[in-house]
């Protein structure tokens, strides 16, 4: 495993030390391994929501599916009470 690594792009070590000032305290180290965190988790989310089983959930056309599922109001909300 690598114990360290070279930048030599100067746009990439400029925006590295600016953010290792504005975000670490001027630890760059730190602000990389932040920003690498950032873009794994932002990668993680961007899957498919059933992507353990690609294709096994098939909407129709014209489905939204935030809509209520049922077309009656709840009691709760109109504060009508129910007979027993």
């Amino acid at each position: 495993m690598a114990k360290s690594v070279t930048i030599s792009r100067r746009d990439a070590v400029g925006l590295i030390e600016q953010a290792a000032l504005k975000l670490t305290g001027g630890n760059k180290t730190e602000a990389v391994a932040l920003a690498l965190r950032l873009l794994l988790d932002r990668n993680a989310r961007a899957g498919d929501l059933f992507d353990a089983h690609t294709g096994s959930v098939r909407i129709g056309a014209g489905v939204d599916l935030t809509e209520p599922a049922l077309d009656v109001e709840p009691d709760a909300q109109t504060g009508r009470e129910l007979e027993q």
